[in-house]
């Protein structure tokens, strides 16, 4: 995981998403590609193309497919949520600052990789 950023829920995804993008390319200049889902869709892409260079990709459900479908990408997302589900402090929203939610997330994602590495 790359970046975390915790905002309020009255905040558009689209506004957090390009103050995000914009500090993951001052940190990460080689970043080209980045998988997002149907929210990000709209001017987000234009502008992540135009601005900073980088191919946003949408990874959408078809409405045309029955039942459980595995999308390209987004297990990847889903799988790390899951991951983080594990840890109380995560399962729910106990926190009020939202810069400590942010760093219960990197200690979580810090102490699932240092578990990994130790296997």
């Amino acid at each position: 995981m790359l970046e975390v950023f915790v905002s309020a829920a009255n905040q558009n995804d689209r506004d957090g998403a390009k103050e995000r993008l914009q500090a993951c390319k001052g940190r990460y200049p080689r970043l080209k590609l980045i998988w997002a889902d149907g929210q990000y869709t709209g001017w987000l892409i234009d502008w992540a193309a135009q601005e900073l260079d980088i191919c946003l990709e949408i990874v959408q459900r078809k409405d045309d497919l029955g039942g459980f479908v595995v999308l390209p990408r987004r297990w990847v997302v889903e799988r790390t949520f899951a991951w983080l589900g594990r840890y109380k402090r995560l399962a729910k929203d106990y926190e009020l600052n939202p810069l400590h939610s942010e760093s219960l997330i990197y200690l979580a994602m810090s102490h699932i990789l240092l578990r990994r590495l130790a296997n």
